[in-house]
């Protein structure tokens, strides 16, 4: 069992930053990697980004290569988006997310996720 906590959503304008915190806590060992992903209105939910647990690599979204990054803190059991360059299509709910064997698989970029874990969401508004 894993639990995520998201902070660090807000408003701003198209061209500021953002960087977003997701706090783990349970038995984040079980999980290979941690990912952010978004949700806007009317929109199926899609994967950004994932972070591998073992040697932090990363993998990206089209959308977001080049202005997001994501990084973990494993001391603190913390993993970041930051955010670049926002536009308005970057609008979303943003979710915190493990992985699990058995979880729903979402794609990100050339490759995917399987996810079993979420936190509550993170609210990004960018303004034009």
């Amino acid at each position: 069992q894993v639990q995520l906590v998201e902070s660090g959503g807000g408003s701003v304008q198209a061209g500021g930053s953002l960087r977003l915190s997701c706090a783990a806590s349970g038995y984040t060992s079980g999980s290979s990697y941690f990912g952010w992903f978004r949700q806007a209105p009317g929109k199926e939910r899609e994967g950004v980004g994932i972070i591998y647990t073992r040697d932090h690599s990363t993998d990206y979204a089209d959308s977001a290569k080049g202005r997001f990054a994501i990084s973990r803190d494993n001391a603190k059991n913390t993993v970041f988006l930051q955010m670049n360059s926002l536009k308005p299509e970057d609008t979303a709910t943003y979710y915190c997310a493990a992985s699990h064997p058995f979880g729903s698989w979402y794609t990100v970029g050339q490759t995917g996720a399987r996810i079993g874990f979420w936190g509550q969401g993170t609210q990004v508004t960018v303004t034009s």
